[in-house]
């Protein structure tokens, strides 16, 4: 750990200094590397530390570069978040990789480390992604700022890359799925759920109804950001959803910061307007109970945007096709909404025959929620490994049922399940 915050702080920081330019072939694969020894007692180059004499090495630095201002990110914050007097804090694994996971302190920043296929399958699609993050300002993919290996005097290489964390909000986060459109074993066997237990498909009891508009952006969006994946061989991958229930028994759950009740939080005007919007919101079928839509003003700086995040803020319909803020009753603040981000929803129950609810029973059957959501584990080929565990699992499952199939077919797969699971309302038609 101590490792990696030496050689970011060192190698982002200087490349920080360089002069900017723009971004050509040279700059990606093995070539555009940069590799540097950092021995105990400091060089030239690199200073004394603590630990022992190591190997650096960064990949692609000026990519990396270019993405981090992409996203509005300050190089001199991303160095505090990671590199600070703060330790990291490491993470349980949620999947069978194996990969170490470590959060920054102030819960931006996701470390985790690749297998060296792994980093093999970014470097090789570095250059289509670079290119689909300037197309896409919404994009729903996990958002790369960097990749290392440490190399430890007498140790083995270790790779990282640095991600941003989509979860990262000052809303509780009650519940959170890692979703691939796959049933075969897609359950959480954990005995006792909590909000810290990753979930999985067939642990996923509800639907969730966004205003029309919205759910043609993020299925419009997906098909996007599915079709770059499919076209780098890609499969295996995930949709992480995080869910901030507004009701009455988790009330008690939220942030100090979100408890507190503001004695002035709007003026007159505003509260008219919102009440308007639950009445509009609620004819279309889409009303938000706890949560409720206020116009953006230009400039104002109480709303909070979602962190990484280039997209500009969703407009409503039912509000004269204005941008809109997100104002949870209770609250001081605004949150911008965008897509993937601070999303109001309305979480309806499914009941089936067999509804042997693997999660607990305290929740509703309606709920009015906040929606976080992105796309992860991105870095899974459909090499020969895959290959064979397709042809073998073909033997006792349904080929459609199981993870491992081919790009193109997990793909439409994958598009098909989140549409399933984010129906159009009554008075949208499909």
């Amino acid at each position: 750990m101590l490792n990696l915050q030496l050689g970011i702080r060192y190698t982002v920081g200087k490349i920080s200094q360089e002069p900017r330019h723009e971004i050509g072939s040279s700059d990606f694969g093995p070539q555009a590397c940069v590799e540097l020894r950092f021995p105990r007692s400091g060089s030239r180059l690199t200073p004394c530390h603590e630990s022992v004499d190591f190997r650096w090495k960064d990949y692609c630095p000026k990519v990396f570069r270019h993405l981090r201002e992409m996203f509005k990110i300050d190089t001199a914050d991303y160095m505090l978040s990671i590199c600070g007097n703060d330790a990291l804090r490491e993470l349980a694994s949620p999947g069978k990789s194996g990969s170490v996971f470590f959060l920054s302190h102030d819960d931006r920043y996701i470390i985790k480390t690749l297998r060296k296929s792994e980093v093999k399958v970014l470097l090789g699609m570095l250059p289509s992604y670079y290119h689909h993050v300037q197309m896409y300002e919404n994009m729903l993919i996990t958002k790369f700022f960097g990749v290392h290996r440490v190399k430890p005097f007498g140790g083995r290489k270790v790779r990282f890359v640095v991600m941003g964390n989509m979860l990262c909000t000052d809303l509780h986060i009650h519940r959170r799925y890692d979703l691939k459109g796959s049933l075969q074993g897609r359950w959480t066997d954990n005995g006792e759920i909590d909000e810290n237990t990753t979930l999985k498909d067939l642990d996923l009891k509800y639907v969730f109804q966004l205003e029309p508009s919205w759910r043609e952006a993020l299925l419009k969006q997906l098909v996007c950001d599915c079709r770059l994946l499919e076209s780098q061989g890609i499969m295996d991958y995930s949709v992480l959803l995080g869910l901030h229930f507004r009701a009455p028994q988790h009330s008690a759950t939220l942030s100090p910061e979100l408890s507190t009740v503001p004695t002035n939080l709007t003026h007159s005007s505003c509260v008219t307007y919102a009440n308007e919007q639950a009445g509009r919101f609620a004819e279309m079928g889409c009303s938000h109970r706890g949560l409720v839509l206020v116009p953006r003003q230009p400039g104002n700086e109480t709303s909070t945007p979602g962190l990484h995040v280039r997209g500009s803020p969703l407009r409503a319909p039912a509000g004269g096709d204005g941008e809109v803020d997100l104002l949870l009753p209770g609250t001081a603040r605004r949150l911008q909404i965008q897509l993937g981000v601070n999303m109001p929803a309305r979480a309806d129950r499914r009941f089936d025959e067999n509804d042997a609810c693997r999660e607990d029973k305290v929740l509703e059957e309606v709920h009015d929620v906040v929606l976080y959501l992105g796309i992860i584990d991105i870095l899974q080929a459909y090499g020969v490994t895959k290959r064979i565990e397709h042809a073998y699992k073909s033997l006792h499952y349904d080929p459609l049922s199981i993870s491992a199939v081919g790009p193109k077919v997990y793909a439409k797969r994958f598009q098909e399940f989140v549409s399933s699971i984010f129906p159009p309302t009554t008075n949208q038609t499909n």
